[in-house]
């Protein structure tokens, strides 16, 4: 979820998103039974900044009997992941174009995630952009509400000095208990194959992971 490159105008001029980029609901909860109306009982994974859609379609072929949302705030990646999604015929995968934060504090429900995957959010290196990082107790505290109790929480970043705080976060926050990474793809030489991981991988950048499961 690094800030990631603009899509060119004609990769975003003629995408059709019908069915699988949604709007947020005004001044209500996301009813994720309506989300995903064809499959409802189905757990739903949520992944916080998706770019272009890689680890989220691919997840999708991977899992078909789960639900995946994706949310993204750049409107140009949002209709660009929708519409792969679309064109694959993934009807397990949805789209929303909004703030993780604004998302997990005020539309979604208390016990309703099964997973929630965040893969390279930025890191906003300078100090005095700290404040906007994703990773702050408010936010992982709303993460463990909306989280089923043995839920998950997979966090993946190329930035050391973020990673250090991510776990003084989850260090501090009750309820989580840390777990080992899973591995979610069939390539040995990355974790999750987002756009970001490729990229990084052929730069030699180094990852770090961690995993945490809700127990309370």
């Amino acid at each position: 979820m690094n800030s990631p490159r603009r899509l060119r105008r004609s990769r975003t001029t003629e995408l059709d998103t019908t069915g699988v980029l949604l709007d947020l609901p005004t001044g209500k909860r996301l009813d994720l039974r309506e989300v995903f109306i064809d499959a409802p009982d189905r757990p739903v994974e949520v992944e916080v900044g998706i770019g272009k859609g890689g680890f989220l379609l691919a997840r999708a072929r991977q899992r078909p009997g789960i639900n995946l949302l994706g949310i993204e705030y750049a409107r140009a990646y949002a209709t660009y992941a929708a519409d792969r999604a679309r064109r694959a015929e993934l009807s397990n995968v949805r789209v929303l174009c909004t703030e993780a934060a604004q998302l997990f504090t005020t539309c979604l429900d208390d016990c309703c995630l099964q997973r929630v995957h965040i893969y390279f959010p930025d890191p906003w290196p300078k100090r005095k952009h700290h404040h906007r990082r994703l990773i702050q107790p408010a936010f992982i505290q709303q993460v463990q509400r909306v989280l089923k109790l043995g839920g998950q929480l997979l966090i993946v970043t190329d930035y050391q000095e973020y990673f250090g705080q991510i776990q003084r976060v989850m260090n501090s926050t009750a309820g989580f208990l840390a777990i080992k990474f899973p591995q979610s793809t069939d390539r040995g030489d990355l974790l999750v194959e987002t756009n970001f991981e490729r990229k990084y991988a052929q730069e030699g950048r180094i990852f770090y992971r961690i995993a945490f499961i809700r127990y309370v």
